[in-house]
Parts: C-alpha cells; structure tokens; sequence
C-alpha cells in the first residue's frame, strides 16, 4: 500500500488533436430520421467558416445515403445566404429528393436561429466502369521541397486585430505549402493563379466518406484568396469584405485527405463585387481527385467607412 495521500483532483488529461476537434465537428449528432445537429467552432474566422459548413452539411447527405448502398458523393452544389454564428448549432435539414438505380440526390439545409444560412443538392452514384481522361498536373515541386511557412513575429500578431491574431497563431487540423507564397499583411499585385500543396496533418482511418467530408471542409481555403491577387488586397484588411456566395465541388476518384493533394486555383473573372475562383485538386502522382469552384463577394470600401 502506498504511504501517498489519496487525492480527489482527476488526473490531467492530454489536449485533443486539432484533427480529432474536426472529426468531431464532422459527425453530427441524429436528432430525426433526416435531422441532424452540428456545432460550430471558432478559428478565427468573424462567422462560421464556410468549409465547417459544407463539410457538415455533406456528412448529414452521406448519412442518409447509407454506407450498404456503396454510393459515394460525386457533386455538391452549394449557396451560403446568411453569416453563421459562431456560438450557435446549426441543425441539417436533409430532403431524400431521390434514389434511383444508380443515382441518389440529397437537399441539405443548414438552419440557426430559425433561418436558413445555407442550402446545397448533393449526389450520389454506385461506382461504375466508364471511359476516362483528366487534365495534367501542374510541374511544381514536390511538397518534401517546399519549406513550411515560418510563424509570423510576434510584433507583427501583436498589432493585428484579437480575431486575426487567433487566425494567423492557430495550429489548424490541415498543413499546407505553397509553392509561391504571397504575404496577405502585405500582399503584391500577381497574376490570379496558385499551387498549394495541403493534407490532414494526422492519419486517420480509411472510410471514404470522411476523407471526402475532410476535403469539402478544406476546399474552402485559398479558394477565393485567389481572386484578389490582381488588385493587391486581402482578407486581413480592414477595407476589404470578403464572403463566400456559392461553391461548387466534385468527386472525381479516390483519395486521401491525410496524404499530400495538389491545389491548382485560379481566377478567370472579378467583376461587380464578386469574384469567381476554380480549383483541381491532384493527389501526389498526378491523378485528378476533385475540381471546385466558387464565386464570392470582394467588395473593397473607402478606409474611413470602416472604423477603428
């Protein structure tokens, strides 16, 4: 027998992985047979990033499809109507609009506070031999090549906004390089065109509709960025609104999302305040896994409408 004290204080227990934070995040919890709940997290974003949204929103479809079926999500077209809000659920309405013999069609809405902020169709078919062809992978480096960003000095978070600060420290559950990096404090003027390398900074298990709900909650990042290389602003400036409109995403084979994929985006068109962006996505020997696409607004205001 131990001449220690006993002790009432639990033991300590070690911080969950930014990874596990969003798997997590991405399993819903079943309220109704079609209706589901999902919390929100803040990374920093002021409303409720858009990929928590659309990763979200597939699971709820995925879930409804059923594993048995061996139907996998092949398209999702989405419209984000209303900021989410960070401290709030936000509950997955999901309309079985169809089940045919090798197609099933999913309506997801995404309700808080008795609104909707955001509706996407989903589809889903049985796997099926078919001709094939894909577009090139750009010739860049290999990820091994390209050095992680260094941390941005301390002076330099210390005199950016609380939200912004947090945005730019985290240790989010995704790592990227980028193969031209631009300083979005300080951002040039460039051709609207960029490769980034990214993956899930952990393994996880094998289950195809996590790897897939995992790469809608990641291809909202850089996507949009993308548009305003050609006009030297970005996100982090007081002057500039920046929110996702719609996004488009399709499946093409499998992959991933804990190895390394290939983000080609560019920007064809900037017009009206809007802005659109298209990416393809490669895994690291050259295959075409997915392609996105997405319009956003970038709407820049005169300095003294925005305040302190």
């Amino acid at each position: 027998m131990s001449d220690a004290p006993e002790s009432n204080v639990p033991a300590s227990t070690p911080p969950q992985s930014t990874v596990s934070e969003l798997i997590e995040l991405l399993s819903l919890e079943r309220l109704e047979e079609n209706l589901f709940r999902g919390q929100s997290r803040d990374i920093g974003t002021k409303y409720v990033f858009g990929g928590q949204v659309l990763g979200q929103a597939l699971s709820a479809a995925q879930a409804t499809v059923g594993r048995d079926s061996e139907r996998h999500a092949h398209s999702l077209h989405a419209y984000f109507l209303r900021a989410g809000d960070i401290d709030a659920p936000i509950v997955y309405d999901v309309d079985r609009t169809r089940d045919g013999g090798s197609f099933s069609v999913r309506r997801v809405s995404a309700i808080q506070h008795g609104k909707v902020i955001f509706f996407c169709a989903a589809s889903f078919q049985a796997t099926e031999p078919g001709a094939e062809h894909q577009a090139t992978m750009p010739d860049v480096p290999q990820p091994e090549d390209i050095a992680p960003r260094p941390p941005r000095p301390p002076e330099v978070i210390a005199r950016l906004p609380p939200k912004v600060q947090r945005w730019l420290s985290r240790s989010g559950p995704f790592e990227f390089r980028h193969v031209s990096p631009r300083d979005d404090l300080d951002p040039s003027k460039r051709p609207p065109f960029q490769q980034v390398w990214f993956r899930l900074s952990e393994a996880v298990g094998d289950a195809p509709e996590l790897h897939q709900a995992l790469l809608a909650y990641a291809s909202d990042f850089q996507l949009l960025g993308t548009a305003t290389f050609p006009h030297g602003i970005s996100y982090y400036q007081p002057n500039v609104q920046m929110a996702s409109l719609d996004h488009a995403l399709w499946l093409h084979r499998p992959f991933r999302a804990d190895d390394w994929l290939l983000y080609s985006i560019d920007s064809p068109s900037a017009q009206h305040s809007r802005g659109l962006a298209r990416g393809q996505i490669f895994d690291r020997h050259g295959r075409l896994v997915a392609s996105t696409a997405q319009e956003g607004l970038i709407r820049v205001l005169p300095e003294a409408a925005t305040g302190p």
